[in-house]
């Protein structure tokens, strides 16, 4: 008998990306029990969207996606738990291959796979290249195709890990994490196909919440020292911390962490954008533009 799964949607104020998301989700084709949750963030739940197979309720933890989250798997008794974000939408096959590559990895918490990017219109597959994502792997990389709205997880090894860390400020990088400490028992199972479609732009509710960023990039330098000793990650994060602090004017500390990136690595490729925007050069909102249009962050 096929696991049963349950699949959590939070949700704030955008009732047309959710129904889209929720009907890609129940229109998986899967022999198992599958449910849905919608949890409603600082938000009234939508009652007409409750049915046989969706129940709707109102976040009861920390306010944010990460309380939403959680509030959502302690709400289900599912073996399995997914998520799935309110603006993004689950491709046809991509629960029942995400179940059967789980299943044959019975010390994995957690199964990521593909991802398609939707900016504007213009799709850009992203993949991990491998299926197996190591912890070492995931501090190197941040991996954008191991995202949310991807995860598959056993419920009872994800309550044992310690589910998402409402701490994180903003909830910003809370799926990086979780991936993490669940790669830090095993593995994280990846199908590595296009499987979830990624909305992107520049009216996502954290694109522009760079202070937030600050914040939330230098906790993960707090909870992961690691970080810092590997001078790729190191670099890479260094930089997201020069480009957030110059999009919000912080000029002296986006020099900071600039130099702190140049001596991580010296090729590191985010540092001429986070000196452009301090300069005053040119804006952040404009390179994340160029930057989205070819599928990238920074």
């Amino acid at each position: 008998m096929s696991p049963s799964v349950g699949v959590i949607l939070p949700t704030h104020d955008r009732p047309e990306l959710l129904r889209r998301a929720l009907d890609s989700v129940l229109a998986q084709e899967y022999d198992g029990d599958l449910r849905a949750v919608v949890v409603f963030d600082r938000a009234e739940p939508d009652a007409s969207l409750v049915s046989d197979r969706v129940s709707v309720l109102a976040n009861t933890r920390s306010p944010g996606l990460a309380g939403a989250r959680n509030s959502g798997i302690l709400a289900l008794d599912t073996d399995l738990v997914a998520f799935c974000d309110d603006d993004d939408a689950w491709l046809p096959g991509k629960l029942a291959a995400q179940v059967r590559a789980l299943e044959e990895e019975p010390d994995a918490v957690l199964c990521s796979s593909g991802i398609r990017i939707d900016f504007d219109g213009r799709e850009l597959p992203r993949l991990a290249g491998t299926t197996r994502v190591t912890y070492d792997a995931l501090l190197r990389d941040r991996m954008m195709s191991v995202h949310s709205s991807t995860y598959v997880a056993r419920r009872a090894a994800l309550i044992d890990i310690g589910m998402v860390d409402e701490s994180i400020p903003g909830s910003q990088g809370e799926d990086w994490d979780l991936a993490l400490r669940a790669a830090r028992r095993a593995p994280v199972v990846n199908v590595d196909e296009p499987l979830v479609r990624v909305l992107w732009g520049l009216t996502s509710y954290y694109a522009q919440a760079w202070e937030t960023k600050v914040a939330a990039l230098e906790w993960f330098l707090e909870h992961y020292p690691e970080i810092g000793r590997i001078p790729g990650a190191a670099g890479r994060v260094y930089g997201q911390l020069a480009f957030g602090c110059a999009t919000v004017g912080r000029r002296r500390d986006a020099l900071r962490w600039s130099v702190r990136a140049l001596r991580a690595n010296p090729a590191e490729r985010r540092v001429p954008f986070a000196l452009a925007v301090a300069s005053g050069a040119v804006s952040g909102k404009r390179v994340l533009l160029a930057l989205h249009t070819r599928g990238r962050g920074i």
